[in-house]
């Protein structure tokens, strides 16, 4: 029968302490790095399991993540939880997801009822008509690690990992503006969530920077799908001074769009502009292609991730706002000008 080793085995090896081994199996700060290096290369040649369980027992941490999420179909969203799947596995952790299907009595329950006990910390990307955050300063209160990401609340002090929507919508609607368009309207997402407000103004900043006047009559807010996208443009397409060009909050919106200009003969990227953000996969499903924004969204998994763990091991590691660029995705539903 083959020995089983177990971390007093380990110990009395390399002649250091159990709670150094401990230590150095956990990746904690205050072991040598020549140290954990020896436990390590030992612990693989004989083939040890640690007892996961004891460990947490022992450290009190249960290596579990909690993952807070609107919805788990969505593209974004999916691509999302791999980056954080991806960096909680290299870093030893497991995640649980919790889907509050964008519904905000829903997330407060979740959040009100969660076991913290059987979680390290988490991570939480808030429903659009969360317009309240006493449900997340009550868990701030119990001492529970938490980084926002995407959707975050407004006035808490607390990690923030988000793509820069004021930059990404001042590109799409400068590649409009660059291409001739002149009428550019947009169609956001609901007025209270917080990304929704800084697309609008990086729109609006970039109709300024092209001296084009501001029109509320081109200004729509409304949810998310494609449906809404659709009924935005008709209601847009009924003006008595109809826009060129649409904006869209996200691709979903931007299809939507679409569908309702050819529906009514509108030819996309000949006579009209369409632009989204996502780089959702449909974009090269639709005719025309849909040109966008593309959102990091596997990186901000990753780095809100990283960042969460940084808390878990540090309570007094400081509150950061991190903020990662798009990149504009030109495909065809904007014409592009013999000057571009």
């Amino acid at each position: 029968m083959k020995q089983q080793y177990g971390i007093k085995d380990i110990a009395k090896m390399l002649n250091i302490s159990v709670s150094t081994v401990s230590r150095a199996l956990r990746d904690a700060y205050d072991v040598n790095p020549e140290t954990r290096k020896k436990v390590l290369e030992l612990t693989e040649k004989l083939n040890f399991k640690p007892n996961k369980n004891a460990a947490a027992l022992a450290s009190g941490s249960t290596k579990n993540i909690g993952v807070v999420i609107p919805f788990i179909t969505n593209y974004y969203f999916s691509t999302v939880i791999s980056g954080i799947q991806e960096e909680a596995y290299k870093q030893g952790y497991n995640i649980i997801l919790f889907v509050t299907n964008d519904d905000l009595d829903r997330e407060k329950t979740l959040l009100r009822n969660i076991a913290t006990t059987s979680l390290d910390g988490l991570l939480i990307s808030i429903s659009s008509n969360s317009d309240t955050q006493d449900h997340f300063e009550q868990l701030m209160e119990e001492g529970v690690p938490m980084v926002f990401f995407d959707r975050v609340p407004h006035h808490i002090h607390v990690s923030k990992i988000m793509q820069s929507d004021f930059d990404g919508a001042f590109m799409a609607t400068s590649h409009l503006i660059d291409n001739g368009y002149k009428k550019i309207a947009h169609i956001a997402g609901p007025k209270e969530l917080n990304f929704t407000q800084e697309r609008m103004n990086g729109y609006l900043a970039a109709l300024e920077n092209a001296n084009l006047p501001r029109n509320d009559d081109y200004i729509i807010f409304s949810g998310f799908s494609q449906a809404n996208g659709y009924t935005d443009t008709v209601t847009l397409l009924s003006l008595p001074e109809k826009p060129d060009a649409i904006f869209a909050v996200n691709d979903r919106k931007a299809v939507g769009s679409i569908q309702a200009l050819k529906a009514n003969h509108v030819q996309v990227g000949l006579e009209f502009g369409v632009i989204g953000f996502t780089n959702d996969p449909i974009a090269t499903v639709i005719e025309p292609n849909l040109t966008t924004v593309e959102e990091p969204a596997f990186e901000i998994g990753k780095q809100s991730c990283s960042l969460l763990i940084k808390h878990i091991k540090n309570k007094n590691h400081e509150p950061h706002d991190i903020l990662l660029p798009g990149k504009l995705v030109i495909r065809q539903s904007v014409k592009l000008s013999q000057d571009s």
